[in-house]
């Protein structure tokens, strides 16, 4: 999604910030608060997925607009996106931040907007690194050994506005989102081919296939562990929604419906839309939106949120699966839960 504009209530954040005189990792900022923002509690269901002292912890800070975190369980690591820098970024426990590839969504001659970096990321079925490219528009998959081949960059001969968000099936397909957010001048953009932002899914053997075409602003997209729904968020201010569809036995979606309606949260916080989200093992589901990321059941019922104070872009289950790093604007930060989700990859 698009960075929001930031608000006096950053600046005063960012100015607590500065004369904190504590530290976390290097990321550009020399003096960092160790916590974040708080964890607010809506219903009793919560305490048995969030700890009751819980904290948000800041690992590292000072990105232009962080997204994407993707826990890579062979190398005990994050890895996430600086969009408009072009960069992936990784922090590892007891090593800090370093850049693991740049460039990283766009590798052509001259400038390109300001969100021409990777977006999403995750693994595939063998460990290998997907990205979603806005700059080059077109989902990728890093090879072993070095180098990058093109996993899907067009529909029917069109090329893709900018490929956000992406996750991956038993199968291998890849389902992916496709909004303009990557493109210069976004939607109107005079290099945009096509006239509708989609929900896609790509088989291995490269076939692509559109699933949905009526959602404003798809953004991120997730499938529930035993892959029955998907869910996919729409970051529109005039309907910030998430739909879940049922995934059927050839793949393909049906209508979907509203899984929970974000509309009366961000008029009340106005900082973040939905954004990036997850699934846990029984279901519930971890969205990025309106406060920081919000924790909604499988009824659709809003248990609580963790409060990052920042327009949030998306988060992930790292470590042994309970714990949820997550990228809020300029930082990368993770709490503790006493649910566990899914890890990515092998």
């Amino acid at each position: 999604m698009p960075r929001l504009p930031r608000s006096a209530s950053l600046l005063l954040l960012a100015a607590c910030l500065a004369g904190a005189g504590l530290r976390a990792e290097e990321g550009g900022v020399p003096d960092l608060l160790p916590t974040l923002g708080s964890i607010e509690r809506l219903d009793p269901r919560f305490d048995q997925l969030v700890p009751k002292d819980a904290v948000i912890e800041v690992l590292a800070s000072g990105f232009e607009w962080a997204e994407g975190p993707v826990w890579v369980k062979k190398d005990g690591a994050v890895l996430f996106s600086d969009i408009p820098r072009n960069r992936v970024n990784r922090w590892k426990e007891g090593e800090g931040l370093s850049v693991f590839l740049e460039p990283a969504g766009f590798t052509g001659p001259g400038a390109y907007g300001n969100e021409r970096g990777s977006n999403g990321l995750t693994l595939d079925r063998q460990g290998n690194l997907i990205s979603c490219e806005h700059g080059d528009r077109r989902v990728s998959r890093l090879t072993p050994g070095g180098g990058k081949r093109t996993v899907a960059d067009n529909y029917r001969g069109k090329r893709f506005n900018s490929p956000n968000d992406c996750t991956v099936h038993s199968s291998g397909a890849i389902y992916f989102t496709d909004p303009p957010y990557g493109l210069p001048k976004q939607y109107d953009d005079e290099r945009r081919e096509l006239d509708f932002c989609g929900v896609y899914r790509v088989t291995p053997d490269g076939t692509v296939t559109l699933l949905c075409d009526t959602m404003t602003r798809p953004n991120g997209i997730c499938l529930s562990p035993d892959e029955k729904k998907l869910y996919v968020a729409q970051s529109d201010p005039q309907a910030p929604i998430w739909k879940v569809f049922e995934v059927k036995a050839d793949g393909t979606l049906d209508a979907g419906k509203t899984f929970f309606d974000g509309t009366k949260l961000f008029a009340e916080r106005k900082k973040g839309l939905p954004d990036g989200l997850k699934v846990d093992a029984k279901g519930n589901v971890f969205a990025t939106g309106p406060g920081g990321v919000l924790v909604i059941a499988p009824d659709g019922t809003h248990l609580g949120t963790i409060l990052t104070g920042q327009a949030t872009a998306n988060c992930g289950f790292g470590d042994d699966g309970r714990t949820l790093y997550m990228t809020a604007d300029s930082h990368l930060c993770r709490v503790r839960l006493s649910t566990t989700g899914p890890l990515p990859g092998p």
